[in-house]
């Protein structure tokens, strides 16, 4: 038969949409032909996959050959096609078997030796020849990640005569040695390396248990970055799906393996451009925010990031996803993260500690690098203020271990997955006006708190979120006064604002 048919998987945003490579031999002069919208390097396949033929002792057939990549709309990109044109040339030359090659799928790049070389985007792959009840054949250097699946079909390869005698039934494919990415030697920070700060650990506590977005103002050398970097240790580990969604984002964006299960941790540069921050790029690839998907990202220096590249956050923020548009197509990537962000309250670095060299115009300028819908995004806003004298030596106050807030915090969002099925940061406004129930006489004050503060009706969804996450903490059903006062103790930057205007 001269026909033949492979199937290999594209790469298109978090997805692995099926291509169906069809080589057809045909007499005419000799002439190699690939079709199916193949960018360059798909077409200069053609020089790698004969010569790899070649260097394998098989026949390269000097007849017309075509190759057909479907759906023919799709680009094609990279080096992950070679495997399944150099099968579909062999099948279709009958130099092998063509009955079993439909119940496999092919997937790496070769080298002009026939060695398989790795490709990125493997997960997405595995996760969709699963799907389809297929076997996907990948390079050896993938196969680590490829069985971070562990239900998945999937055999790896370092040569392509190997793969050749696998289909022949002459050779048993070995299956990928699971990757032990936990024990990669890294370990989260604990909460009893900040010394003091109470409240902006109990902010932290609060932020972790309902999802909230979480920004710290103080002066330098505070530990606003410290308590940041402990907020992943106390948040519950990733189930199985969250885990697999995480690591198939990692895996398209070319970053390896990081710890299974553990939640990412972001903390790109005040340099970063928008690109860099929500992706894009002529092929897109995923930016900051969805490689922080399932877990935090954070923003260190806040005003010293440009306005317009915060602004793009705005949006993913609230709906979960990011949307990156190109003339030839459209990706969406998922960009769930918690968003925790760190600044000082003016350009010297102080205000109201009797050490600011700023006026209040000046502080007024650099907090207004910040847009107000953007800051209006963060349900919690905590002062992390200089520690008073004596608190570093003696005996510290440390407050408890990472283990013990965890604690508390996964039994929280147990509560709150019992009663809706979200956690309370991602209610909308008719969960809110359900779940966060309040007296008359609590939302009678909640009013004038917020009429005093000059806040929006976001955020008088956000306080009421807070004070929701405050009960669950608290094992209570219903918000009571003491929940809405703590939660409104978490605007400090509405009372500085506040201030700096009314001097």
């Amino acid at each position: 038969m001269s026909l033949a048919v492979v199937y290999s998987r594209a790469s298109l945003g978090v997805e692995a949409p099926l291509v169906t490579v069809e080589v057809h031999l045909s007499n005419g002069l000799p002439a190699f032909n690939i079709v199916g919208l193949p960018e360059t390097s798909v077409k200069e396949s053609r020089d790698r996959v004969r010569s790899a033929l070649l260097n394998g002792n098989f026949e390269f057939p000097a007849r017309r050959i075509t190759v057909n990549l479907a759906p023919a709309d799709l680009p094609k990109e990279g080096g992950r096609f070679d495997l399944a044109i150099a099968l579909g040339i062999l099948a279709a030359s009958q130099q092998i078997p063509a009955n079993s090659l439909p119940d496999h799928e092919f997937l790496g790049e070769l080298a002009l030796t026939g060695e398989l070389r790795p490709v990125l985007g493997v997960l997405p792959a595995v996760l969709a020849s699963r799907a389809a009840g297929r076997t996907l054949v990948v390079a050896r250097d993938n196969g680590a990640e490829a069985a971070l699946i562990r239900d998945a079909q999937v055999r790896c390869a370092h040569q392509l005569l190997a793969v050749t005698a696998w289909i022949s039934g002459q050779l048993a494919l070995p299956f990928p040695e699971p990757a032990t990415p936990e024990s990669d030697g890294h370990e989260v920070p604990d909460l009893l390396d900040v010394i003091g700060q109470s409240q902006a650990k109990r902010a932290l506590e609060i932020a972790a248990a309902g999802c909230h977005h979480l920004l710290l103002i103080g002066p330098p050398g505070t530990g606003k970055s410290m308590l940041a970097s402990r907020l992943s240790g106390i948040l519950p580990p990733l189930s199985e799906a969250e885990a697999q969604e995480s690591a198939a984002i990692h895996s398209i964006g070319g970053h390896g393996l990081y710890g299974w299960g553990r939640r990412p941790y972001r903390c790109p540069h005040h340099s970063a451009s928008a690109v860099a921050l929500v992706g894009g790029g002529s092929q897109p690839r995923p930016g900051e925010i969805s490689l922080a998907h399932n877990g935090v990202l954070f923003l260190d220096e806040l005003p010293e990031f440009e306005r317009k590249v915060l602004d793009n956050l705005r949006e993913p923020l609230e709906s979960g996803h990011i949307t990156i548009s190109r003339a030839a197509r459209q990706v969406d990537f998922p960009a769930s993260f918690q968003l925790v962000a760190a600044m000082n309250p003016s350009p010297c670095g102080h205000y109201g500690d009797g050490q600011t060299r700023s006026t209040p115009e000046q502080v007024l300028r650099y907090l207004g690098r910040l847009s107000g819908p953007f800051l209006d995004r963060f349900d919690l806003t905590v002062e992390v203020p200089l520690l008073p004298k004596g608190s570093l030596s003696g005996m510290p106050e440390r407050g408890e271990c990472s283990a013990v807030v965890r604690e508390r915090v996964v039994a929280a969002r147990q509560r709150m997955l019992a009663r809706s099925g979200k956690l309370n940061q991602r209610l909308d406004s008719r969960e809110i006006e359900e779940i966060c129930r309040l007296s008359p006489q609590d939302a009678d004050f909640l009013e004038g708190a917020i009429q005093r503060l000059g806040l929006s009706i976001r955020a008088w969804h956000r306080i009421l979120r807070v004070a929701r996450t405050i009960a669950d903490l608290a094992d209570e059903g219903t918000i009571e006064r003491r929940h809405l006062v703590e939660a409104l103790g978490y605007r400090a930057m509405d009372r500085l604002l506040l201030r700096l205007r009314g001097t």
